[in-house]
């Protein structure tokens, strides 16, 4: 047997990023077929292994966590937008952090959320109006931007900062799509993109700054309400602060990491859900069924999300198809074996849920939109790493309750009022980031059910 994994031959020095950022879902979908669990490449100079086994992701993720770290091989942008947030730190920082902010994501504190998650995605519907056309995806990211604030910030946020938070996440986004030359050019090269990304940086961080200084002095029992101390995060660090267990960096780190990985990758699941049902009228009509079932018309209650058990399959499948997350990577900080390879220490190994979520291995006609999957026998036949949408093991998603709740509220909410009928064209391109979004803008036709 070969010691040296398969994969598709690269050029000098580039390696296979060229292929990579031309279409990256393209790619991972090639190298999954054609060279099976685990394929070689080179991603500029770094050695890749993309990995598509179920199993062997359970290893990397959960049986064999500790031997892998997050990637030191991204370049420094990530680090400056994100710092030391969950989602980048590592080891004892990252356990202490994980664990000082678990108690805002607990499911008996985001139950008293509900309400105020079905009142903004009312006051979003009050800006619409029968025949009207909307980009969802601006939509659903506006909304999911003020649900985020309220929950985790413990404040609001208006209008006018919302839309510079949108306007900003472009230069933001751009700046981590695929692109083999960055490997050659630092990030301090005065560079169009650069200076785009830094401006667009700046102006986020001065919002945080500004949701963080609101917030002084209410952070204390009786601060908020009369039932004690608030437990949102921002109040939770705060007290930390004050103990000195944290510093102003970490609280930039963690609010900046909440506000723009909080509110994404749910606006990006609604967005892509609202375009299968727009684009499978059969599915559309057995979620309203549901929901006129349960709701009678009404907003839906947390009370109320245990009976959306079709409503649950469709928004799952929906991150199936469209994982907003479309990969995540390791880094072995030792030599190990994955696949029947060895896998050296300091390379990137490479967990594609894009391709999994999408392999005739593991799915029934794994093109189509079918929630069917989710509701019959073949749930429980698959693997179980077979769909990590919000990745797995110690690491998994802290959010992962939150944004489900909110999917799921927002759902019964919108449909109770409307259809949403897409009119973009056909098929709609993806563009990789740290997330994946539609090229195009997601126009959709309002319809007053």
């Amino acid at each position: 047997m070969s010691t040296e994994p398969p994969g598709p031959k690269g050029s000098p020095i580039i390696g296979n990023s060229g292929q990579y950022a031309r279409d990256p879902f393209s790619f991972i979908t090639a190298c999954a077929e054609a060279y099976g669990d685990v394929a070689h490449f080179e991603l500029g100079p770094i050695e890749t292994y993309m990995i598509t086994n179920p199993a062997d992701i359970e290893r990397v993720l959960v049986t064999d966590d500790a031997k892998y770290r997050k990637p030191a091989f991204q370049d420094d942008a990530i680090g400056d937008l994100l710092g030391e947030g969950l989602l980048l730190s590592d080891g004892e920082t990252w356990r202490k952090q994980r664990e000082l902010a678990q108690p805002a994501f607990l499911m008996s504190r985001l139950s008293g959320l509900s309400e105020m998650m079905t009142d903004y995605t009312a006051e979003t519907l009050a800006d619409w109006s029968p025949g009207d056309v909307v980009d969802v995806e601006i939509e659903m990211a506006r909304l999911t931007v003020k649900i985020i604030v309220e929950a985790m910030f413990g404040s609001s946020i208006d209008d006018e900062r919302v839309r510079t938070v949108q306007e900003n996440l472009e230069p933001l986004g751009s700046r981590f799509e695929p692109n083999p030359l960055r490997f050659a050019i630092p990030d301090w090269a005065p560079t169009r993109e650069n200076r785009e990304y830094k401006q667009a940086l700046s102006t986020i961080e001065g919002i945080v700054w500004d949701l963080i200084e609101e917030r002084e002095g209410t952070h204390h029992a009786g601060g908020v309400g009369e039932e004690g101390e608030p437990m949102d995060l921002l109040s939770i660090l705060l007290r930390a602060r004050d103990r000195g267990e944290q510093s102003d960096e970490n609280l930039r780190d963690e609010m900046v990491t909440m506000l723009l990985a909080g509110h994404d990758t749910t606006a990006l699941t609604l967005t892509y859900t609202w375009y299968l049902l727009s684009e499978h009228p059969e599915v559309e009509s057995r979620l309203h069924d549901e929901l006129d079932s349960l709701l009678g018309g009404e907003r839906p209650t947390f009370a109320d999300v245990r009976g959306m058990e079709y409503t649950e399959a469709v928004l799952n499948e929906a991150m199936r198809l469209y994982p907003p997350v479309y990969t995540i990577f390791r880094e072995p900080q030792v030599d190990v074996r994955l696949g029947g390879y060895r896998v050296p220490a300091g390379s990137a190994v490479m967990l594609p849920q894009w391709a999994v979520h999408r392999s005739e291995r593991y799915w029934d006609s794994p093109l189509e939109f079918d929630p069917d999957r989710w509701l019959d026998e073949r749930a429980d036949d698959r693997p179980r790493f077979a769909f990590f949408p919000f990745g797995g093991g110690p690491r998994f998603c802290i959010g992962k309750q939150l944004s489900l709740l909110e999917a799921r509220l927002i759902l019964g909410t919108v449909c109770q009022q409307y259809r949403l009928e897409y009119q973009g064209g056909e098929p709609f391109d993806l563009r990789g980031s740290l997330t994946m979004h539609p090229r195009q803008a997601m126009s959709m036709r309002v319809v007053e059910r």
